[in-house]
């Protein structure tokens, strides 16, 4: 009898320790976040206030386990002690969460400004945890969050005048951080990432669980056909179609990134420049319309407008935007592969039918939200909805009915899981990135700081309104140089965009100005996440995976200027939008043509013919006369036609044939890695 009693002691131990694990208990929570986001879309039961009050703790809880499940927190302390570190973090939020449940009322309502000493201790524990987990995954807003707590306590000390302020005491750096509510942890930026952009998020989840992600690249690779120097622009098309619902850079390169970059490097392009064909693609993912990145919602936000408003005026963008990259792709490929043709692949119909409804589900959710005119967040539900119920009954057919091999090694349930923990982890990252970022904001709003900057502007922008815009940008690029894009953003909507409007700069274009520079500052040096994951995939230096990338996209610097005086792309949507647009993209071909192409055999020559086309490419975009501009860039197609017809002609024939490498043995990479290196850096 007592070795049996042992024995079922045994089993019943073994089965709890295989089902109470950090993954199942990663899928517990998952799924109220899940659950409630969807119920708060579907009904808007109580506001984004109270929701973000109370699912704020369970978006904490998600990440620590997300980030544990990686790795130790603090590897150089015991298994034991990490264990219990992180049983505490859980607790605070799980206190944060049964308090707040019961206490938001007086605190959002009848509190302000007269906290008691239990509101202040939630709130201070609620404060030290995020700047802890901030620590560990964004360690540059971290530094620059402990900077600002010190500049908030002791700015008396300054000695420059226009950083002096009196000095707030701890406590009011931590009321002002959590339960105020309207600034801090729990204030616009949190609500915003529980409750617009989770929403969206749905639709990448649906899409990554049931890896229709993957099957659309192997389609557009396809696409392709069998010309090698369109295997780079899989990178491109990929990248924007994912662009479409994922909204980051650095996501996008992950995805998209580990198919594309292997299979540039296999067909002979250079690691380097792969790297940095996808790191241009990737970064289009924080401005290619529906998902448009995070500053895309805070736009909406600033403007108080619908999302809509904003992705109408997105599109001209991203078009200008992916087709300027693709055309410099398209230019250094001729220059440094061969051209014989390759296989092209078969793509199985189940990934077809993945595509298209892909794509369908994209169609929806620009038709539910700009011709029905549904609200942001039912839009997405209903999209997400649809993406699901689409993929799960495709998936039920091939499985069970043409019984398809590649179904029959997936199973539904692993399918849903999957979707479920994606959106989990992309929405408690996001959340924890706006979280701190609202500390930040916070910080610098009580200390004056940004109306003391905002008044230089002005009076800059008094003497020189150009010299304002500079300025404006070193800012804004300053900013990028270390922060991340919706770090980046937030800080120049809210240091940048007032003195603008004062000085009478329409509103879309001063945050389309801010929102671009934002992206700009995420490929800038010296730091660039997307760079950074590209070089990782690719094994290349990721100094000159940046460096190339900056080159590919130089044209696009530009458009971030360009909207001052082809203020239509972003102000009217209409016929005057795609006229504006129309001369912005044929200014910034023009442009990449002048830095890639080759349009004459003599050196002197083509110089002065490129040199020609930027010259006329510049004048297109800034002239402020329509009538003019128009003129111009029709003269400019033509040219970069002709330039372009001339750039096939003459292009160096490095490379040698497939056939004569075979024969000499040597590697298909070798003879472009010689060009590549004086061509790109």
């Amino acid at each position: 009898m007592l070795s049996v009693i042992c024995r079922g002691e045994a089993m019943w131990s073994n089965a709890l320790k295989q089902h109470i694990n950090i993954r199942n208990i990663i899928l517990v929570f998952a799924l109220i976040q899940l659950v409630w986001v969807v119920w708060f879309c579907y009904t808007g039961k109580g506001g984004a206030l109270e929701l973000v009050a109370r699912l704020m703790s369970i978006a904490l809880i998600l990440q620590i386990l997300f980030m544990y499940q990686e790795r130790y927190f603090y590897p150089w302390l015991p298994a034991i002690a990490n264990h219990l570190i992180i049983a505490i973090y859980v607790g605070i939020c799980l206190l944060a969460f049964v308090y707040f449940h019961y206490e938001y009322e007086r605190i959002a309502i009848y509190s302000q400004g007269t906290f008691t000493q239990n509101d202040y201790i939630v709130g201070l524990l609620v404060f030290l945890l995020v700047m802890e987990l901030s620590r560990l995954a964004h360690p540059v807003l971290f530094w620059t969050n402990v900077v600002l707590v010190v500049y908030t306590l002791w700015g008396y000390l300054s000695p420059i005048d226009f950083f002096w302020h009196p000095g707030m005491p701890f406590s009011r750096i931590v009321t002002s951080s959590t339960v105020e509510f309207s600034t801090g942890i729990y204030g616009t930026y949190g609500q915003i990432a529980l409750t617009l952009i989770a929403a969206f998020l749905l639709l990448a989840a649906v899409a990554n669980g049931f890896d229709a992600q993957r099957a659309m690249i192997n389609v557009v690779r396809s696409i392709a056909g069998r010309s090698r120097q369109l295997i780079p622009q899989t990178a491109v098309v990929g990248s924007s179609a994912i662009g479409m619902i994922s909204g980051s850079g650095s996501a996008n390169a992950a995805v998209v990134g580990t198919i594309t970059i292997p299979l540039m490097m296999r067909y002979g392009v250079p690691g380097t420049f792969a790297a940095a064909v996808e790191t241009s693609a990737s970064m289009g993912g924080l401005i290619m319309p529906p998902m448009m990145g995070v500053g895309a919602f805070l736009m909406s936000e600033y403007l108080g407008v619908p999302y809509w408003d904003v992705v109408v005026r997105g599109f001209a963008l991203a078009i200008v935007y992916y087709a300027s990259i693709g055309i410099a792709v398209y230019l250094l490929c001729v220059r440094l592969l061969p051209s014989e043709a390759i296989d092209r692949p078969t793509v199985p119909l189940y990934q077809k039918l993945k595509t298209f409804i892909f794509f369908s589900a994209v169609v929806y959710l620009i038709y539910l939200m700009g011709v029905v005119g549904k609200g942001e967040l039912l839009a997405a539900l209903y999209t997400a909805a649809f993406m699901l119920v689409l993929l799960a009954a495709l998936y039920v057919h091939f499985r069970y009915v043409l019984h398809d091999a590649e179904a029959r090694e997936e199973t539904l349930l692993q399918n849903l899981r999957r979707a479920v923990e994606t959106h989990a982890e992309m929405t408690s990252y996001l959340t924890l990135l706006l979280a701190t970022l609202g500390i930040m904001i916070g910080l610098f709003t009580i200390t004056g700081f940004i109306n003391r900057m905002g008044s230089i502007l002005v009076d800059l922008g008094a003497w020189n309104i150009v010299a304002m815009i500079f300025m404006a940008w070193v800012f804004g690029w300053l900013a990028g140089a270390g922060l991340p894009p919706t770090a980046t953003y937030i800080i120049g909507a809210v240091v940048i965009v007032p003195p603008m409007r004062q000085l009478g700069i329409d509103p879309w274009v001063a945050h389309f100005f801010v929102f671009l520079l934002s992206v700009w500052g995420e490929l800038s040096p010296p730091t660039s996440l997307t760079a950074a994951v590209s070089a990782r995939i690719a094994n290349a230096s990721f100094l000159k995976t940046m460096y190339v990338a900056l080159k590919i996209c130089a044209p696009i610097t530009l458009m971030t200027f360009a909207i001052f005086t082809r203020f239509n792309m972003v102000t009217n949507p209409g016929w005057m939008q795609i006229a504006d647009a129309a001369l912005v993209l044929v200014s910034t071909i023009g442009i990449t043509f002048a830095i890639f192409g080759r349009c004459h055999r003599s050196a002197a020559v083509d110089i002065a013919l490129r040199c020609l086309i930027a010259a006329v490419s510049f004048f297109v975009m800034f002239h402020p006369s329509m009538r003019m501009s128009a003129s111009a860039a029709v003269v400019l197609l033509i040219a970069i036609g002709w330039g372009i017809w001339q750039h096939r002609r003459i292009a160096p024939q490095n490379a040698l044939s497939v056939q004569e490498k075979a024969a000499s043995g040597s590697s298909e990479l070798a003879p472009v890695l010689a060009e590549a290196k004086r061509e790109i850096g």
